[in-house]
């Protein structure tokens, strides 16, 4: 917020794709290790060994298809010597929590995602290893991923003004208290087109198109199709959201289509309904749900309570670059860069935290 209004106060433009990046960085940070990454130098290190070993593990590798080139080709390599880094930072947040006596610290008021870890590690016969793989992929699935709905949300609701203030009307008409600067669970459930918008981003742009690979576990068959046991599978969730015979106008971004009661109901991210099921389905779906959805509410109500938004000047809707890069999750190739302004029905309110 401190960053957006320094932004308006000079009439400049946001970097919403880093400004995005920094807040589900933070956000998960907080809420796994604490405070830990407080620490500028820390945040910056980690954020850099993210973003490093999704575009190397995203990427084309050559190695894996000629392994004799694995000792002149460093891609591999390099995601080792990243991967290395990020088990050596994860080791001095666990060695920070140790030192504080964190076996109990679950059951104080602050305690984080790594102090509860610690308390049941005797309980599950946890071993370091364990917790470093555990937070790792909590890491990876609990940042980039959420960012960037949010910046494939903004994306398109910039493209459509008209949408954009059927959602600020909404969220707007929501009591928030004066400077508290931040919604609750109960405003976020009011808010319906603010749910149906999100649902549809996620059909259009599904940030782990292929999901989770999954390996079959026996022998089946599936419509006169044998599978062998051990066969890895990659479910094309990109392509189930926008199949034509499932979705009335699939290409069309349509917070509409979402804001029926039947559908409402069925189409909850649980992947009750195999036409929409962003985060899997079954045993093997996303643990963290619930903490994506609530990170992505909240930011995007926030941005559209207290601000207008605008492209830089020259650029019209139709201009925006929305061409997609693969990697470990599919992100924009280009910065989505705009232009903020307090919203006229906010005058005389400080919105600094």
């Amino acid at each position: 917020m401190a960053k957006i209004n320094e932004a308006i106060a000079t009439g400049s433009t946001v970097d919403m794709s880093e400004l995005l990046s920094s807040f589900t960085n933070d956000i998960a940070c907080r809420a796994i290790s604490g405070k830990f990454f407080r620490k500028e130098s820390r945040n910056k290190l980690f954020q850099d060994l993210i973003n490093d070993s999704t575009r190397l593990l995203g990427g084309f590798i050559l190695e894996e298809y000629f392994p004799v080139l694995r000792a002149q080709v460093g891609c591999l390599c390099k995601s080792r010597e990243n991967e290395e880094e990020m088990a050596d930072l994860l080791e001095k947040v666990i060695d920070d929590h140790d030192s504080k006596d964190s076996a109990m610290s679950d059951q104080k008021a602050g305690a984080d995602f790594i102090d509860v870890l610690l308390s049941v590690q005797q309980e599950y016969d946890l071993t370091r290893e364990h917790i470093i793989a555990m937070l790792t992929d909590i890491f990876f699935g609990a940042t980039s991923t959420s960012s960037q709905t949010l910046e494939f949300t903004l994306v398109e609701l910039v493209k459509r003004p008209h949408m954009m203030r059927n959602l600020q009307d909404e969220v707007r008409s929501n009591n928030i208290h004066r400077g508290e600067g931040a919604f609750s669970k109960v405003n976020q459930n009011n808010m319906i087109y603010l749910k149906a918008v999100i649902k549809e981003s996620l059909r259009l742009h599904p940030v782990a198109p292929l999901l989770s690979p999954h390996l079959a576990m026996a022998d089946c068959c599936i419509d006169g199709y044998t599978v062998p046991s051990g066969t890895q599978i990659f479910v094309n969730a990109w392509a189930i959201g926008r199949d034509a015979s499932s979705w009335e106008d699939a290409d069309e971004f349509m917070p509409e289509r979402f804001l029926d009661d039947g559908n409402a109901a069925l189409f909850n991210f649980k992947g009750n309904d195999f036409r929409f099921f962003p985060f899997g389905a079954g045993r093997r779906m996303c643990p963290g749900i619930n903490f994506a959805v609530d990170s992505i509410e909240i930011m995007l109500a926030t941005l559209m309570y207290y601000f207008d938004w605008e492209l830089p000047q020259g650029l019209e809707p139709n201009d925006v670059d929305t061409t997609e890069v693969f990697g470990l999750t599919v992100r924009r190739r280009e910065k989505l860069l705009l232009v903020p302004k307090l919203s006229s029905h906010l005058h005389g309110l400080d919105i600094a935290p």
